[in-house]
């Protein structure tokens, strides 16, 4: 008797049209949190500094080297572990990341010299840095088609998130309970995160068709996905896309992918130099300018704020207008507001209000970088093209406050300060409208994305 022919399932092709459902909550979720978090504990240094100052009765300068470790650790993160979820998976490296960061996290608690606080945040920071890569690759890959961006750039928007938060929990409980508490509520909740994500966080079902492995892991994923599907042991699993061997870092620059690459890579570095910038010295630099640890904590917040609303704004119109025209007018509005942030004489609300515009424009701009790299790179090579792109853009995060620390300490005015940080944020805008004459989205890609330019 002839056996029927075994069915073949595009995974593709489902996860593309399927509904949202729990499954993809679930994955949003987890990821949402330990976003969050990240952003948390690679942004506290900010708010914690001027309390270490005052409490280790040290130069505020002397923070710098702190500062660039954490974002050294970051940076070598965001490279090396990203390669190694687009070979072994995304789920190990997000789910062993988040507790390696919270365990770390907590341990700084503990630090006792300056020597100490170096050597755990550039540790700590090493997991940290695969956090944004990684959960933008798996959210991307399990959103339905028409959603994909959209998804992406809200799901990283918990990183801003949790940078606001760092800034809203510092109002509080840094008077109350001292900075050290701080580093305790941030490695805290991860440890939770992270378990839940080793019980009940799906691989990237994309992933396991693409590299042909863990079939039954990825058959049983897709009936919590769509239980209507039928799946039996002769169920074949195609995608649309197929894998590479060898470093997937080199591959970033085959098939025509080079001269994107390396615009994605320079406005990585300039938009990052000065988000980073402005978050670990805005507080020091607005105390400077006379107002109290608690008005340039909420100073530091505002612009946070301003990011996590702009990622929704900014989100809403690349969706209608395509990401390169959209990102060309925000980093040339992040290039005036960043200026005029030190103008001297400015009330406190005008202040506040040139802050929001550029956390707007800088830090909700980040996610739709990332948003942008994730669409332009295939499956094999996503967590690779983002987590490159931010990690040489953490040579920015490293620069900027090391370079701000420098500044500082040859008593430089904040208004030649942010005169000098506007720099970098006029290159991103240049090279967004070079990136408008060269990139192109793959085929595959432009199918499932906002369009990149009209």
């Amino acid at each position: 008797m002839t056996q029927p022919a075994a069915r073949t399932i595009n995974i593709g092709e489902v996860l593309e049209n399927s509904q949202i459902g729990p499954l993809h909550i679930r994955v949003f979720a987890l990821c949402m949190i330990s976003l969050i978090m990240d952003g948390f504990d690679v942004q506290v240094m900010g708010y914690v500094g001027p309390a270490i100052v005052a409490d280790w009765k040290i130069d505020r300068s002397q923070l710098g080297p702190v500062f660039a470790a954490a974002n050294f650790g970051v940076l070598l993160g965001a490279l090396l572990l990203s390669m190694l979820a687009d070979k072994i998976g995304r789920r190990p490296v997000l789910v062993g990341a988040t507790l390696a960061f919270s365990a770390l996290t907590i341990a700084t608690a503990y630090a006792q010299t300056l020597e100490q606080l170096l050597w755990l945040r550039f540790i700590g920071g090493i997991p940290m840095g695969c956090i944004i890569p990684n959960a933008t690759a798996l959210v991307g890959e399990f959103s339905p088609k028409g959603r994909r961006v959209t998804l992406m750039m809200c799901i990283t928007v918990g990183f801003t998130g949790g940078a606001m938060l760092a800034g809203a929990v510092a109002l509080w409980l840094i008077p109350m309970f001292g900075w050290r508490s701080m580093f305790i509520f941030g490695g805290a909740i991860p440890l939770v995160v992270g378990v839940l994500m080793a019980w009940s966080l799906p691989e990237s079902l994309q992933f396991l068709a693409v590299q042909k492995t863990r079939l039954d892991q990825l058959a049983r994923w897709l009936r919590q996905l769509d239980p209507r599907i039928a799946v039996d042991s002769a169920t074949r699993f195609i995608a649309n896309e197929e894998s590479r061997g060898g470093v997937p870092i080199v591959h970033l620059f085959h098939e025509g992918r080079g001269p994107t690459t390396i615009l994605l890579w320079i406005v990585n570095f300039t938009n990052i130099l000065i988000l980073y910038s402005l978050s670990n010295w805005l507080p020091t630099i607005v105390t400077g300018m006379g107002y109290n640890l608690q008005t340039a904590n909420l100073i530091a917040t505002v612009m946070q704020a301003g990011g996590l609303i702009g990622t929704f704004g900014l989100a809403w119109v690349i969706a209608r207008k395509g990401f390169l025209p959209t990102l060309a007018l925000t980093f040339a509005l992040a290039t005036i507001s960043i200026a005029l942030i030190g103008q001297p004489g400015l009330t406190l609300t005008v202040l506040g209000v040139i802050v929001f515009v550029a956390g707007w424009c800088v830090v909700g701009g980040q996610p739709a970088i990332n948003a942008l790299s994730a669409t332009f790179y295939p499956t094999y090579l996503r967590s690779t093209g983002v987590g490159a792109g931010l990690g040489v853009g953490r040579t920015g995060a490293i620069i900027g406050p090391y370079l701000g620390g420098v500044l500082l300490a040859q008593q430089w005015t904040p208004q030649q300060l942010f005169w000098v940080a506007a720099v970098p944020a006029l290159v991103s805008t240049a090279v967004i409208l070079t990136m408008r004459i060269v990139m192109r989205l793959p085929a595959a890609a432009s199918a499932n994305a906002a369009p990149v330019a009209h």
